[in-house]
């Protein structure tokens, strides 16, 4: 008869990755908005010719 492995039902994490995790999302969150800053600042003032 096979027997079931358990598998629990929660992972624990440590915190050195949780630390890791946030400060990649912070990374990735400055480098959009400040993307996003800049285009948005190129569409008001009539950039052209800068997207091609």
């Amino acid at each position: 008869m096979p027997k079931a492995a358990r598998i629990p039902t929660s992972v624990p994490v440590s915190s050195a990755s949780e630390k890791s995790d946030s400060s990649q999302l912070v990374s990735i969150a400055l480098f959009s908005g400040i993307g996003l800053l800049i285009s948005l600042v190129a569409v008001i003032l009539g950039v052209q010719g800068v997207w091609y």
